[in-house]
Parts: structure tokens; sequence; C-alpha cells
């Protein structure tokens, strides 16, 4: 059952219920064979009524997270290994770009040359009056869309590869291709609620919370060569940070971890 369906059993309530108990067994912190509160207790603990936690409930046990056991209640049930989230290593970033492109499908939703807006313009470091090379994209695994992306490429590099090749090839691949010396990035993340748009692509309900990246690229010169807007499923991506331990005594502190596991980034 997806998001959007899940919605449809009930009011926005009951699916922001379903939503904080589906991440909360997903997470693990409500363990296999655990018992979820009663639905009294629950309807005290969100401030809603019995009949909207029911509702939330149905949506969980409709999308096989948890069943009604006779004298017992409800309980998690098992989940099997997701192979549609995918997993992306801050410290490991540029080399596993690829990896991801391999395990994912794409879905070019737009594709435009236009004005930059301002702040990606000073972003990019461009002058006034260039252009930049605007997609969209969806990424999928396994048919199931777990990133919304938006991309802005200066025209000048841009012009070396074509819409074919965006929707079949991971940018950073391209940017290589087009001469592109990628030296650095600059990124940051944060959290937001999903348009209705993005909503659409990406097959969840409008205002549902979703992971936001912000990434400007660098070449070796320092100049811009990509902005990077992307958006997850946070039920089908995270982000993982690799730490290590460093200085000595009271000074000790930690540091990403460069060259972490073998994780996904994208591209």
């Amino acid at each position: 059952m997806s998001d959007a369906q899940s919605s449809a059993v009930g009011g926005t309530k009951s699916h922001r219920i379903y939503l904080l108990l589906k991440d909360a067994i997903l997470s693990g912190r409500l363990p296999v064979d655990s018992k979820l509160p009663g639905e009294n207790k629950l309807a005290e603990q969100h401030g809603v009524s019995r009949v909207t936690v029911r509702r939330a409930m149905e949506a969980l046990q409709s999308a096989g997270l948890v069943a009604r056991k006779a004298g017992v209640g409800t309980v998690v049930l098992e989940q099997p290994l997701d192979a549609t989230v995918m997993t992306a290593s801050v410290s490991n970033l540029m080399p596993n770009m690829v990896k991801m492109s391999q395990a994912s499908q794409v879905r070019l939703l737009e594709f435009a040359y236009i004005p930059p807006p301002e702040m990606i313009r000073e972003r990019l470091g461009m002058a006034k009056g260039g252009k930049v090379q605007r997609s969209v994209r969806v990424r999928m695994i396994d048919g199931k869309p777990f990133s919304h992306l938006i991309t802005h490429v200066p025209e000048t590099i841009a012009l070396h590869y074509n819409e074919m090749d965006l929707a079949d090839t991971p940018l950073f691949v391209l940017l290589e291709r087009s001469g592109v010396k990628v030296d650095h990035a600059s990124q940051s993340i944060s959290a937001t609620l999903a348009s209705h748009d993005v909503a659409q692509a990406l097959d969840v309900t409008v205002g549902s919370p979703l992971i936001t990246l912000t990434r400007v690229v660098f070449d070796e010169q320092g100049r811009g060569v990509e902005h990077l807007e992307a958006l997850y499923r946070p039920d089908r991506y995270r982000i993982q940070i690799d730490l290590e331990r460093n200085g000595d005594g009271d000074a000790r502190y930690w540091e990403p971890r460069v060259g972490g596991g073998p994780t996904q980034a994208e591209g």
C-alpha cells in the first residue's frame, strides 16, 4: 500500500499517526513482535478520537506492518529486507554516484534551457545574462520512486549532452565527459513538506515530510558546474555519516571519515 493509498483510508490526522507508527516500526523503535498500545491509549497520546486511530491501524495492517492477534492485540510483523531503500554516504559522496545510477532508474520530467533564478546564478558564480540547462528527474528503484531532482547546469557545459543522455547517464558522468574536472562541493541537508507536483511524482500525499538536500558542485578553478535540489522519501532513502575519533585527551573530537562503506549517493 502506498502512502497516497493509506491516506485515503482516513483523514490528515489518521495519516499522520500512520506515518509516525510506520516510521517507528521501520526504524526498529517498535521491534518485531512488540505490541502496539491500545486504541484508547493511542487516542490519548495523539489527542484524537478512537475512530482516527482505528483508521491508522487499519492502514498499517493493510501495509503488512502489523497484525491483530486474538487475545494479544496488535503486534509488529517482521519486514523483509527492503531493496527499495537507498543509503547515501556523506563521507564517500563522489565515488558512489555511479553505483546509485546502476542500481536505479530515471524518469526525465523536464528538460529546458532557461535564465537561472538569481539565487542559483549567484551560487554558481555565473555572469548575468547567461543560461542554464534545467532538468527535473525522478529516480526509482524497482519501479518505486525515492528521489525528485532539479538540476541547473551552465549552458556552456550542458550543450555537450542531450536530453536522451540525461535520461540514461548520471549527470556526474556527463559533466566529466564534457571536460569538467570536479574538485569539491558544498552541501546542506534539511527537511521540507511535499508540494502537489512533488507529491505526485514521489507517490506520497501533499504535505508529507521529505528530506531535502541542496548541493553546489565546483570544478578545479572554483567555478560552479552544477546546482542540485534533491527531495527524498525518508522511508526509501537514508543518509549515513561515518565518523572517526581524533585528537588527544580532552581535545578529542568527532569528524567525518573519508571513504566509508560501500553506500550510495545521488548523481
